[in-house]
């Protein structure tokens, strides 16, 4: 799987780009704020639909300018075909094969997409919702069903938080509709946490090794996950709502009180342990980057196993956050067989043989100069 072309329009500081790339590695170079990361967010939003950087839309949109688009021509499974997304004030439009998909799902997972940016080690120390959104990034990817019941929960824990906030200021007591609300969402966080839990049993099954092969035999890692409610990850679907519409009556006096949905999906988390330690809580900075780097590494082979063809990676500005050695590790395990972006503002400093034979773009003021 790699992206052939992309082209921009009115997207950043890009008013207009139409730029082809070598299918095995890409170094883009620039200084900062001339458009290096820029150009992978849109990779990236021409897989997910969304930015991995911000939540407002219109920023992504050049100042004065109605619309911004990215389009791009991927290979898979050797097959050649159209991706586009186009973002305005009126909403947003994603075409699969110049066919407008009326449903993320049905769009998601055309391009897969891995990216490795220095925000990521924070995987490992930075909050759960930083943690959930990973999971819900790269299972969506695999599992594009899971992106409509994802989007189903929230609409409906919208919906019951609402209502609790009502109920909590007396505005409202209308129980009946409390236990509507609490079924529709038990049904939809079942169905999240059943799929997490396989996920996660695959994510173990390349991390594990990863690492340890990164931490020269030295460290065991193991990723546990933190529901909010006691189960264990071999029961099935209907004992889970079962477990939650149990939980939900039993708390119900105390989320009225407090105003919002106490358990679900939207409340766990997931745990790194190396040697049996935390690493968020007791890991060094060197623990949590290697683990960061063996998650990351780990999503590739992953998506390799469960789609059949590595997906691209996009490597921002992270080469200068690892060591020479963890740096070594990533591009020999990317060689030959991943499309990579890279992007820095120097390749001094990164010597390896992998860059000696990629495609270098150099990137300044929302062009690509020669």
């Amino acid at each position: 799987m790699h992206i052939e072309q992309l082209q921009l329009k009115n997207y950043r500081n890009y008013e207009k780009l139409a730029i082809s790339f070598d299918d095995k590695i890409n170094v883009i170079i620039g200084e900062n704020a001339q458009g290096k990361t820029n150009l992978m967010e849109a990779i990236y939003l021409l897989a997910f639909t969304k930015s991995h950087r911000t939540t407002r839309e219109k920023e992504l949109i050049q100042w004065d300018k109605e619309y911004a688009k990215i389009e791009g021509r991927i290979t898979k499974r050797n097959r050649a075909f159209p991706l586009e997304v186009i973002i305005s004030s009126k909403g947003k439009k994603a075409k699969l094969n110049r066919i407008e998909q009326k449903r993320l799902s049905n769009y998601i997972g055309a391009l897969n997409v891995v990216m490795f940016a220095p925000e990521d080690l924070t995987l490992v120390k930075g909050s759960p919702q930083i943690r959930r959104r990973f999971i819900d990034m790269e299972l969506g990817q695999i599992q594009p069903r899971y992106i409509y019941h994802l989007g189903q929960y929230q609409k409906i824990l919208k919906q019951r938080n609402h209502l609790l906030k009502q109920m909590q200021r007396k505005q409202k007591q209308d129980k009946t509709m409390l236990d509507i609300l609490t079924e529709q969402l038990v049904e939809h966080a079942a169905t999240l946490l059943e799929r997490r839990f396989v996920f996660l049993d695959l994510l173990r099954k390349w991390a594990s090794p990863i690492h340890y092969g990164i931490s020269r035999q030295l460290e065991k890692l193991e990723i546990k996950y933190n529901p909010s409610i006691e189960v264990s990850e071999e029961v099935n679907k209907e004992k889970i709502e079962s477990i939650y519409l149990n939980k939900f009556h039993e708390i119900q006096e105390k989320e009225v009180e407090r105003g919002t949905t106490l358990i679900g999906p939207h409340r766990d988390d997931l745990i790194f342990y190396v040697n049996n330690k935390d690493v968020q809580t007791y890991g060094s900075q060197g623990q949590q980057r290697t683990t960061a780097l063996s998650v990351k590494l780990a999503e590739i082979e992953l998506i390799y196993n469960e789609v059949g063809e590595y997906p691209v990676l996009l490597l921002d500005d992270v080469l200068s956050e690892l060591d020479d050695y963890r740096q070594s590790h990533l591009l020999n395990t990317i060689q030959g067989k991943v499309q990579t972006f890279v992007s820095t503002t120097s390749v001094e400093g990164i010597n390896h043989k992998t860059l000696e034979k990629a495609e270098i773009i150099r990137v300044h003021d929302g062009k690509v100069v020669t």
